[in-house]
């Protein structure tokens, strides 16, 4: 899957379209989207809520582990946020750990536009004998 193939398909996640992620560039095992942090990602605590920095890091593992046109649900998701951020944009970059089978293992790293770490996310993905529509 080239980035267009993963732009048309992914354009039906109606929550990513939601909160403003867009895919960068995909291929195949990968993924860099990004979210432009608006007045609506904050939270009390005038940082991006985490559930945000989540989505954009779970969109990103979505679309890496969908790339090889076999439908792949999470099964596993884990996130460590590691420093606040309240304005400027986010990027999650996904990559493939090892050659994927039935179970296919995620890293993601969530950072700013200076390339400091946000956030780690690691995900597992069960891969279903359904094709990506």
């Amino acid at each position: 899957m080239d980035t267009d193939q993963a732009r048309r398909i992914f354009a039906a996640d109606r929550y990513a379209a939601l909160t403003g992620i867009e895919i960068v560039e995909a291929g195949k095992g990968y993924c860099k989207a990004r979210l432009a942090i608006e007045d609506r990602h904050l939270n009390a605590a005038n940082v991006v809520q985490g559930g945000a920095i989540f989505t954009l890091a779970d969109f990103a593992f979505a679309v890496a582990s969908n790339s090889h046109g076999q439908l792949a649900l999470a099964i596993n998701a884990n996130i460590s946020f590691l420093r606040g951020i309240a304005a400027g944009v986010l990027f999650a970059t996904a990559t493939e750990v090892g050659v994927p089978k039935r179970i296919g293992a995620y890293d993601v790293l969530v950072t700013d536009e200076q390339g400091e770490i946000v956030a780690r996310f690691n995900g597992i993905v069960y891969r279903k004998k359904t094709a990506v529509a």
